[in-house]
């Protein structure tokens, strides 16, 4: 995001001086097109590790400051949540070594940040979800204390005016809201950058377009989120809402959200690309700027475009133009943002070959893309692969073809011959490529092994159990060294039962039966019956809790209304209760059952009822641990 003494605007007149440095900063980009002063004829690659921060339980760790306090290196940086940390490689010249100087760097840098913390009790892990992570680590205060990050967070909650929202169906369904951005924080990436000529961006840019869904398909690694298998690539669809300032009177006009594929081919520049940027997403806030980029450019000076910059760094392109400064030269880049971290940097390195190769292949078999092939195609098949994966069937010139096939038959022999172009030893390509060879083949890369891990710890285990117990097989599996389409099947004994149950959302029952306060009465009998349950809450039409039906309620129905038809719920339910919210400990609400003398504690949060505790969930854990945290 460039700056980091950002700011919302304070007034209107604020907010138009910095839209004037905006449109300035365009016009001195394209005054550089025209005179020639973006660097040309140089190729060079970078990457940044986004990664995640755990603790003993592979639950996240909110330590990234006192890590970052230790490890005091330019190459780290903070994230926008407090249990993630970002690693900046520096950039290579794209030609022989390339390669392996990325990935010797990588690893050193991996190897300090473990060290570090190490010495907090914290893990790192690489995954582009982190499949423990629940709502109650995105609060407000687990969020990474930057004003950049504060006034992102507050110019996009005004502008939404309500909670974000996030729906997404996949296997499973997983429908909730939250009233701040950090569902962002859930995503980490391993973000790959190739520096581009000017007379060759709009060409290349359109290309990585194509080019998205098969290289999306090889590498996905998101299934799980809060304990649901939803996407291969479930950032896909989680980024795009966790920042989604839309509301449900824009959609009519088809506002497109700020995290997006595109909508059409590139014509023109990458100015015109900024232009289109600027004309669909609004200003969220401030920064100081005294630069005239258009007269310092003009002077013969490169400028730094600080107003462009930090616009584009709140427009979330899968594959975004990026413009920068190094050594006083301009250059432009594209930056791959929808690759993900993990599962290990064996299998990032050979994502990053795998994309590096196909970029610069020059032998485009396919025509004119932007001739042959439509845009909603290309858009489709980058969805449809987020989706399914290595599972996925794609729209590819006028036929259907799955992405297995695609990658097997067209991609990998384009991303050789494109490495094989830049004077690249064979031997230092060949066995990236051979990786994402055999994922293809084995039909495993990320997405596959955790999914069918997930499912398999599933069986007679929470969804809370089989989260740790994935982090965990997949902590053992990355340190392990071995690329993920070589990873073994998870092993039941690899299994452990959670011995921490510090919180209600730990312990509840989120699979809740219930009924409204208007059905009958015989109703809530027959689900006791069918369902084998003894407790059952009352919502009404808002769907807030109002009330609870037990055997025992339904015991004094039978002695006062034994004669009566069509009694309703509304006549019998209790409606004076103790509820808690999932947030409290364990020991609270076993002190308020035992306390109040009641077997079923409703959870309640935001008026919502969003699980139950019972005797029988509190048995259960007993079975599992000595004591409850305090």
């Amino acid at each position: 995001m460039g700056s980091q003494a950002v700011s919302k605007f304070s007034n209107s007149s604020e907010k138009r001086a910095f839209t004037k440095h905006l449109l300035n900063d365009i016009r001195a980009l394209e005054w550089l097109l025209e005179n020639g002063k973006i660097e040309s004829g140089v190729h060079r690659i970078g990457a940044e590790q986004e990664l995640v921060l755990v603790g003993d339980d592979f639950r996240p760790a909110h330590k990234n400051l006192e890590i970052l306090n230790l490890l005091k290196g330019e190459h780290f940086t903070e994230e926008i949540a407090k249990f993630n940390v970002e690693i900046n490689l520096d950039p290579q010249t794209f030609g022989a070594g390339c390669f392996h100087r990325m990935e010797q760097q990588l690893e050193e840098l991996l190897a300090q940040t473990r060290q570090a913390a190490e010495q907090e009790n914290t893990k790192v892990l690489l995954t582009g979800i982190l499949p423990t992570i629940k709502k109650d680590h995105l609060h407000f205060q687990h969020m990474t204390p930057n004003v950049r990050y504060e006034a992102l967070n507050e110019a996009m909650r005004g502008q939404k005016g309500e909670d974000f929202d996030l729906y997404i169906i996949g296997l499973d369904e997983l429908k909730t809201t939250h009233p701040n951005i950090l569902f962002e924080a859930c995503n980490t990436s391993f973000q790959v950058h190739l520096q581009l000529s000017p007379e060759e961006f709009t060409e290349r840019y359109n290309w990585s377009q194509l080019i998205a869904a098969p290289v999306l398909a090889a590498s996905s690694n998101s299934p799980i989120l809060m304990g649901k298998r939803l996407w291969s690539e479930t950032r896909i669809a989680l980024f795009q809402q966790s920042v989604d300032t839309r509301n449900a009177g824009m959609l009519p006009r088809e506002k497109e959200p700020r995290v997006s594929f595109g909508r059409e081919w590139l014509r023109g520049t990458v100015a015109d690309l900024y232009k289109d940027n600027v004309s669909r997403f609004n200003l969220l806030f401030a920064s100081d700027i005294e630069e005239d980029s258009l007269a310092v450019a003009k002077a013969g000076g490169t400028p730094n475009l600080e107003a462009l910059k930090l616009h584009n760094g709140t427009v979330y392109r899968w594959n975004r133009a990026c413009f920068g400064t190094a050594n006083g030269v301009a250059h432009l880049r594209i930056e791959n943002r929808y690759i993900p971290s993990g599962p290990t940097t064996r299998d990032e390195m050979a994502n990053a070959a795998f994309w590096l190769g196909l970029m610069v292949n020059k032998s485009n078999p396919y025509g004119d893309i932007t001739e042959n092939m439509r845009f909603e195609d290309v858009r489709f098949n980058f969805y449809n692969s987020a989706r399914f994966c290595l599972d996925s069937k794609l729209e590819w010139f006028g036929k259907t073809i799955s992405a297995t096939d695609l990658i097997l038959e067209e991609m990998l022999p384009l991303s050789m011959e494109g490495l094989a172009t830049m004077q690249l030893p064979k031997e230092e390509y060949e066995p990236y490529l051979e990786l994402i060879e055999e994922r293809a083949r084995r039909m495993q890369n990320g997405s596959k092994w955790s999914l069918k891990a997930f499912s398999k710890l599933l069986q007679g285990s929470t969804p809370n159990e089989a989260s740790r117990n994935l982090s965990a097989a997949m902590f053992a599996r990355e340190t392990s060294g071995l690329p993920v389409h070589e990873w073994s099947e998870l092993e039941v004994a690899e299994s452990h039962e959670d011995t921490r149950y510090d919180t209600v959302s730990q312990v509840m029952t989120t699979d809740v039966f219930t009924v409204d306060e208007d059905e009958l009465v015989d109703l809530v009998i027959s689900m006791m019956d069918w369902k084998n349950i003894r407790f059952i809450p009352v919502e009404n039409a808002a769907h807030e809790l109002v009330g609870m039906v037990s055997y025992k309620t339904l015991l004094n129905y039978f002695v006062s209304f034994s004669n009566e038809d069509h009694v309703s719920v509304r006549d019998i339910m209790v409606t004076d209760f103790p509820t808690c919210s999932s947030s409290w400990t364990t020991a609270q609400a076993i002190s308020i059952m035992a306390n109040e003398q009641v077997s079923c504690l409703p959870v309640v949060d935001k008026h919502k009822l969003v699980g139950i505790v019972t005797e029988a969930d509190i048995v259960r854990i007993t079975n599992k641990t000595e004591k409850f945290r305090r």
